[in-house]
């Protein structure tokens, strides 16, 4: 018998160009992300804005030389980039499902149903109908136009749990009333997205077709049940890792329990993110998580891998696109449509709760921001073939600007709301979020 032949190892070449990528998209989204917060902007922002800068919207035009060296239009070399940001927005999206609240959910029961339905259906609604009325122009050839539709109506309907909570906390509005309120009905609108993202994603891979659909939602039941059976599981390796000593087991018990999740649902046609998801949410209600232990899990996902993969998908912005009128006014179109839908439905669902003018504005700018979500929904998209790169960079660019909008929104609606005496309460119980660090 032969021996198979060992796999080569990486080119020094390729190895490289590997480490000057990272270590350069790195360093100008930190410094970019810190510039943006100091001006008052979320860090995401920044860490876009350095993938542009090195993409084909400028190192591309100013210096086409050294562009192609650095990013090699070579796919093994940027996949090898790819790999490393995909690991870090399924920490990323693991995290925020271990920091969501379903408990607030339960208590806020039906006026957060009301809120979260209404702010998912109407924005995606609508996101659906310019879909439809877009030129063919912007549907790429390999889509189905009834996919990139409904994945276009996803991306309007979802917000973003990272900035709103952390907008939230920097204006000290987490104690208020409708602050929970907002984080509870943007956690049943995120649950919802990832689900029919998974959905639209395999429909992206078979087609169409009603065997194909049902067969997605047949796993998307495996995928609930799975859940369940998990969290015993992951409660006993949690506590078993809370006994030893150090953050060291907790976190390989977390990121472990994060892939693997990642994996069983992207081998079921769904989307790895989703597993991501689930098994956050998974780890928050088992009982068994020491936080404190997930500090370091924290500061690299955070400060390091996050800002990599959103570095790399500011590279695939190209705003050169938009000087084109046909993309400008579709860019134009999406943007309403977004603020308009999620507004609109944040409001309606409001009032019919029995809430306040100002109130329903409050939750309709708190919902508004997308953020982190779309920016990994379009580079989904992008991925599948749903999105083209003109559809890709007006999804991240409303991404940016409906984030920018929530801050002077919401400080201007909660001001004409009175800070009742149970608020008050709550802020002296729990006391006020400490935002030097963030």
């Amino acid at each position: 018998m032969l021996a198979a032949a060992p796999v080569p190892p990486i080119p020094a070449h390729q190895l490289l160009v590997f480490l000057l990528q990272v270590g350069t998209l790195l360093m100008l989204a930190f410094l970019l992300g810190r510039l943006a917060m100091r001006f008052g902007m979320p860090a995401i922002v920044g860490e876009l804005c350095a993938g542009v800068l090195m993409g084909p919207s400028i190192l591309q035009q100013a210096a086409p030389g050294l562009g192609d060296w650095l990013l090699p239009r070579d796919p093994g070399q940027f996949h090898m980039l790819d790999a490393t940001g995909q690991v870090g927005v399924l920490l990323l999206v693991a995290l925020t499902g271990i920091h969501m609240d379903l408990s607030l959910v339960r208590r806020r029961g039906s006026v957060a149903a009301r809120v979260s339905i209404a702010g998912i259906v109407v924005p995606l609604a609508l996101g659906v109908a310019v879909g439809l009325l877009l030129p063919g122009s912007l549907v790429p050839s390999s889509a189905d136009r009834a996919t990139f539709a409904l994945f276009l109506g996803i991306a309007m309907g979802v917000s973003a749990i990272p900035v709103i909570a952390k907008t939230l906390m920097d204006m000290r509005l987490l104690h208020r009333n409708i602050g929970q309120l907002i984080l509870c009905a943007v956690t049943v609108d995120d649950i919802v997205g990832w689900m029919l993202l998974s959905v639209v994603a395999a429909m992206a891979t078979t087609g169409v077709h009603t065997g194909d659909i049902a067969l997605s939602a047949g796993w998307l039941a495996v995928v609930l049940v799975g859940a369940a059976l998990l969290r015993p599981v992951a409660g006993f390796l949690l506590r078993a890792a809370a006994r030893a000593p150090g953050a060291g087991p907790t976190t390989t018990v977390v990121v472990v329990l994060a892939l693997l999740g990642s994996a069983a649902t992207q081998a079921m046609g769904l989307e790895a993110v989703l597993g991501a998801f689930v098994v956050g949410i998974v780890i928050s209600g088992c009982g068994g998580l020491n936080r404190e232990r997930l500090a370091p899990l924290q500061t690299l996902v955070f400060a390091v891998l996050a800002p990599v993969f959103f570095a790399t998908a500011g590279l695939r912005m190209d705003l050169t696109a938009l000087v084109r009128p046909a993309v400008l006014l579709a860019g134009l179109g999406v943007l309403a449509a977004a603020i308009l839908g999620k507004f609109a439905g944040a409001y309606a669902g409001a009032r019919l709760s029995g809430l306040g003018h100002w109130e329903g504005l409050a939750l309709g700018a708190g919902m508004n921001a997308r953020g982190v979500i779309e920016v990994i929904i379009a580079m989904v998209g992008l991925r599948l073939g749903v999105l083209g790169p003109e559809m890709y960079t007006i999804i991240i660019l409303v991404a940016i600007v409906t984030s920018l909008m929530a801050p002077p929104i919401l400080r201007f609606a909660m001001s004409k709301v009175e800070h009742t005496a149970e608020e008050r309460l709550r802020e002296q119980t729990f006391g006020a979020p400490d935002t030097a660090s963030r």
